[in-house]
């Protein structure tokens, strides 16, 4: 039997997998042995791919580390090898992950075959022995290729980090590079700057002239599609920002958000549109084969020098605004925001023209005594520049006018600059020119690019404040629009914020990389590996992966909400479907289709839950023990929805309360007193304990008005005058037909109780009340009295009392207050009072 069985599940693998198996073609042999050693064509096809792919990997591996050799000088070209290394880690990690679910289910089914019997135990079935020893073969290929691929990976990484570290010491070497300063140094540079000057002026010409006569079209029409695609953009930035662009005066002086946004909307829309127009520029004078080789990096570097003093003037002039000290965000005086800014634009015009004479000597061969001297200068320049600087008077004078002389720079500031620009001349001089030049353009360019990225984040934190973007026109506006209240202003504003946080950093941070030796392919490998792997420990996590989990979740969730309300009114609506039911399918629908989108969203964010197998089962006993009662309510509420003792709409009683379902989660349910209080039962309570539902199945419900008549009534009479009111009534129910009921003779009335059934027990209420008042004005007509409740009095005197003051002779007793059980008992002596009627009449 147990052979058989071993037979039957290996045949059964075999044709549902059709992978793995083993074919051994032989001429005599019966099917059985036709189950042979190779593996399936399927895995040997892809086992083979991936072991090609690997040498193909190892050749590219040898063919970067020459290239690495080759190029140790060359920044360029090691960052051009840095993008393929990682490039072809990459392909070589999917190679490795392409045979890794063969190899799992490789070890599963080994596992199900378990281990080949031992000497003296009964032999297996030959087709298990194959398929053994097939899978093992498999396996150990796969073994083999994935080793490969971790060692070829591990080369690559050692690779990546040697390139890394090449580009390390080379911008060391590069800033810490010394070079002699001298008299004959100088004039070597001023003959060649001669010479340089003299070969630059006949390119130019001669390119200029060539231009003209044969490019003339294509230059104009590269230079007008520039400005047309610069004036589109400044234009729908305009039409955007607009607001955020011009000060506008008025008679109060700005707020400090209003200062902040134009300090950063101005500053950046229009950099990017002067950067947009000079961009295309070069970029269509290149496409239509305008720039020549040697002219190509000189009217690049032109343009981007125009683009740097324009950055600066646009960023001085938004926060130290000369001449309108009430949009200024800093507080100094006119005349020293003014220096304060010429200042600036004067080392940012200095830098600018070195940047661009050198790309000239760059272009024309000049010899590098040109251009260390050139950077002496400016060096030199720029240092003089901050010391004397440092001796201004730019602060606000103490009486806040900003007119008035200013003070002197705070004592740590005024040290700091003299520092720097001493620092900067000194290493200039003693001919670390290198090193001064780049400590200069940093001081200038990254100064200004971290200050507007942290006036960016300034506004994206003001705005982000409570009942503050409301008060901006752009906040009026959606208010306006979509009718929007403070509450939803507010989230609006949390939103705007981040999203101005997301701008400024998105902005400052690549520039200050690329401005501190990073290059353009180092950005966007680091953003590759940002958004597409970022590890954790052994966890991978792709922003990229999460984004789309997200975004698929909320789809999932929005179509779950679309299904539910489509179902309830057109499906179930149309159908007549209680309400109950229809609350309990939505209910259903909608955590079925959250789960369904969770699970969706998780796995496409690429999140391996067996990851997190070990710890959930850690914390499994804990929390079962610390969420019990949770998971009692949760399972008790899917109870409640699948069984339905009760739902939406039905009239229960419970021990807690007494209302109407609302609403039934799988936590707790949600009952409407007929006070209108809302009270959360947990579900579990709802479960364990007993519920008493009056519209269960149906609405119809019994009613009942005790009555209590007098002694002197006739019973007969009053059961009939019941009877005739409640049939007069149009909603009580014939069948079963309406009865009264003689309950009991009681103390001092003859109780009655009227019974009868009703459609709808929610018009219970109106028809009691309209019976009440028709039942006392007949019983008034007829003349049958309902009593009060009546007791006995008794009063003790003392003896000495009664012989003091002897009563007096007692009436004769009247027959109808004889019939009376109330009385006054004086020391033996009755007598008898009657109590009140119905009509507040005294008797007797």
């Amino acid at each position: 039997m147990r052979l058989t069985l071993v037979l039957l599940r290996t045949v059964l693998f075999l044709a549902l997998t059709s992978v793995g198996a083993a074919v051994v073609h032989a001429q005599t042999a019966p099917v059985v042995q036709q189950q042979t050693e190779a593996p399936a064509p399927l895995a040997n096809t892809a086992i083979e791919d991936a072991a090609k792919a690997i040498d193909k990997a190892k050749n590219e591996l040898a063919s970067l580390q020459n290239g690495v050799k080759e190029n140790g000088s060359d920044d360029d070209a090691l960052v051009a090898l840095a993008g393929k290394a990682d490039q072809l880690g990459r392909s070589v990690a999917g190679v490795s992950a392409a045979v890794k679910p063969r190899l799992d289910q490789i070890k599963a089914r080994l596992t199900e075959l378990g281990e080949p019997p031992k000497e003296g135990q009964p032999p297996e079935a030959d087709i298990v022995t194959n398929e053994r020893n097939a899978l093992s073969a498999e396996r150990a290929q796969i073994n083999a290729v994935t080793g490969d691929a971790e060692n070829l990976s591990a080369a690559i990484s050692k690779l990546g980090n040697e390139i890394a570290e090449i580009r390390r010491e080379l911008f060391a070497a590069t800033l810490l590079r010394r070079t002699d300063v001298s008299v004959s140094v100088l004039q070597d540079a001023a003959s060649a700057f001669v010479e340089e000057v003299t070969e630059f002026s006949q390119a130019l010409t001669s390119w200029l002239t060539f231009v003209l006569k044969f490019k003339a079209l294509a230059f104009f029409a590269a230079i007008f599609m520039s400005l047309a695609t610069a004036l589109i953009l400044l234009s729908g930035a305009y039409r955007l920002f607009g607001n955020y662009l011009q000060r506008k005066e008025s008679g109060t002086p700005p707020s400090y958000i209003s200062r902040l946004s134009i300090a950063f909307w101005s500053t950046l829309i229009r950099t990017l549109s002067l950067a947009a127009l000079l961009v295309t520029s070069y970029f269509f004078l290149d496409s239509f084969n305008v720039l020549r080789p040697d002219i190509a990096p000189v009217v690049g570097a032109l343009f981007g020098s125009i683009g740097l003093v324009y950055f600066v003037r646009r960023f001085s002039n938004a926060v130290f605004a000369p001449g309108e000290p009430h949009w200024r965000l800093v507080k100094l005086s006119n005349r020293g925001a003014t220096s304060i800014g010429a200042c600036l634009l004067a080392m940012a015009v200095v830098h600018a023209a070195d940047y661009f004479l050198g790309s000239i000597s760059e272009a024309m061969g000049s010899p590098l005594v040109l251009t260390v001297v050139r950077s002496l200068i400016a060096a030199l320049i720029i240092g003089l520049i901050m010391i004397a600087a440092s001796f201004g008077r730019p602060m606000l004078a103490r009486n806040g006018d900003p007119d008035a002389p200013g003070r002197h720079w705070p004592r740590g500031m005024a040290i700091i600059l003299r520092v720097l620009g001493a620092a900067l001349i000194v290493a200039a001089l003693t001919g670390y020119v290198g090193l001064a030049r780049f400590v200069a353009s940093q001081l200038i360019i990254t100064g200004a690019i971290v200050v507007t990225t942290y006036i960016g984040l300034l506004s994206g934190r003001a705005i982000s404040r409570t009942e503050t973007f409301g008060e901006t026109g752009f906040g009026r506006f959606l208010a306006k629009k979509f009718k929007l209240g403070p509450v939803a202003i507010d989230q609006v504003a949390l939103l705007v914020g981040f999203c101005i946080y997301g701008v400024a950093l998105m902005v400052g941070i690549p520039l200050i990389l690329l401005l501190w030796g990073f290059h353009v392919q180092d950005l966007q490998l680091i953003a590759y590996r940002l958004f597409t792997e970022v590890r954790l420990g052994g966890i991978s996590i792709s922003l990229v992966g999460i984004f789309t989990g997200i975004l698929l979740f909320a789809g999932g969730y929005l179509f779950t909400r679309w299904i539910q309300r489509w179902l309830d009114s057109n499906v179930m609506a149309r159908s007549h479907v209680d309400l109950g039911v229809r609350n309990s399918v939505k209910t259903g629908i909608g955590y079925l289709g959250v789960g369904v989108a969770a699970l969706i969203g998780v796995s496409a964010a690429g999140i391996d839950l067996s990851s997190f197998a070990l710890v959930a089962s850690a914390l499994s006993v804990g929390i079962g023990f610390g969420l019990q009662n949770i998971v009692s309510n949760f399972v008790s509420g899917l109870i409640l929805l699948v069984e339905r003792p009760f739902k939406v709409g039905d009239h229960v009683v419970s021990g807690t309360a007494e209302g109407i379902v609302k609403r039934i989660s799988v936590r707790a349910t949600e009952i409407e007193t007929f006070r209108k209080q809302s009270i959360i039962v947990p579900n579990s309570e709802l479960i364990n304990a007993s519920v008493g539902n009056w519209t269960h199945r149906n609405r119809m419900a019994r009613s009942e008005i005790p009555v209590s008549v007098s002694y002197h009534a006739d019973p007969q009479k009053v059961m009939d005058i019941l009877l005739e009111l409640v049939n007069a009534v149009p909603l009580v129910l014939r069948n079963p037909e309406p009865h009264v009921e003689f309950l009991r003779f009681g103390t001092y009335s003859l109780d009655f109780e009227l019974r009868f059934m009703l459609a709808d027990m929610g018009d219970g209420m109106k028809i009691r009340n309209d019976l009440r008042i028709a039942i006392l004005k007949r019983f008034r007509e007829e003349g049958i009295d309902i009593p009060l409740p009546q007791s006995d009095i008794v009063f003790h005197r003392p003896q000495d009392t009664l012989k003091a003051e002897p009563l007096p002779p007692e009436p004769e007793a009247k027959p109808e207050e004889t019939s009376s059980d109330d009385g006054v008992e004086e020391d033996g002596r009755v007598r008898r009072l009657r109590g009140k009627s119905a009509d507040g009449a005294l008797k007797g």
